[in-house]
């Protein structure tokens, strides 16, 4: 009997489905037991959030500052095939919840020479929050073998109004020819070829192995057009987020005029600088398509964007 730890947090629900149908093949098998550990925030977060505590969360967020958790089901002694770490991004870094996990003493015990997948599900941004988790990773001695990113369906601009609204309203049905927020109903259907994958590789011990199950499956497509924008949101966030914090602590009203310059901050560089860094990446990319493929190497790794195995698992190409 091999033994899953899926541990998640998710704000809206929507991680929680992808969860559920990556683990639904998993779940059926005779042979593999799954145990899943929801994060609960002792001071929950809201959903739909204000929108100034939702900017407020980000300087936090950003400094990886860990919020108290409610205690874990699993005590840190149990011994697991294999983890899976599925978490969402806020601010370009692992929500807090899941910061908080991977900074516990029963994270460092479990995670401890095991091979881990990590499962994202955001709206396009997260190969910096990624390169922080692997970090993480590191710090506990974990072994990380695959990594799944669902990101929103449509376009970059089309979620950069879809999501606020859905976060900020609860509503994420389509409006005004925009196409409804988060990840689309067919990509979380479609997660079950993970979990088929997973299955199988299980009955081989290949969980055991440094090789990731999850090849072939496009399991996480990087767009390295947007790697330099996250770079420089980062920085920012950074910034903006010691001066918050010397402003006052979470939830400090003297904090909300230096919220206010940051959002229009926020706005003209989204609107104006990272357009301007995705064209200026695509008109250089034919000059720098050596150095593109080696970091899109990079961040898809380890499982990569193959599709050699979808039809194998029950999806077409």
């Amino acid at each position: 009997m091999k033994k899953i730890l899926v541990v998640q947090y998710s704000q809206t629900g929507q991680l929680s489905k992808i969860v559920d149908s990556l683990c639904r093949p998993l779940i059926a098998s005779r042979d593999i037991e799954v145990v899943i550990e929801t994060l609960r925030p002792e001071k929950p977060y809201p959903y739909p959030w204000s929108f100034f505590k939702f900017l407020d969360v980000f300087p936090e967020c950003v400094a990886l500052d860990p919020p108290a958790l409610s205690p874990l089901t699993v005590g840190g002694s149990e011994e697991f095939d294999l983890i899976i770490i599925a978490y969402q991004v806020w601010f370009l870094a692992p929500s807090p919840p899941i910061t908080a996990f991977m900074q516990s003493e029963q994270a460092r015990r479990l995670l401890k020479d095991r091979p881990v997948i990590t499962l994202i599900g955001c709206r396009n941004m997260w190969s910096r929050a990624q390169e922080t988790m692997k970090q993480m990773l590191n710090d506990t001695g974990a072994r990380l073998i695959d990594n799944v990113v669902l990101t929103d369906q449509g376009s970059w601009f089309a979620s950069f109004v879809t999501t606020p609204r859905w976060l900020l309203s609860g509503k994420k049905e389509p409006f005004w020819g925009f196409p409804a927020a988060g990840v689309s109903d067919r990509d979380i259907e479609n997660c079950h070829r993970f979990g088929l994958a997973i299955e199988e590789a299980l009955k081989h011990d290949r969980e055991r192995g440094a090789a990731p199950l999850l090849y072939g499956l496009k399991a996480v497509e990087a767009d390295i057009s947007q790697v330099q924008s996250e770079k420089a949101g980062h920085r920012s966030f950074l910034v903006w987020g010691r001066l918050l914090r010397l402003v006052g602590k979470q939830g400090d009203r003297k904090r909300l005029p230096v919220l206010a310059v940051y959002v229009v901050f926020l706005i003209l560089m989204i609107i104006t600088l990272v357009p301007l860094s995705v064209v200026l990446k695509s008109l250089l990319a034919p000059l720098l398509k050596e150095r593109h493929l080696k970091a899109k190497t990079h961040y898809e790794a380890p499982s990569g964007s193959g599709a050699e195995r979808m039809e194998v698992f029950g999806c077409g190409k």
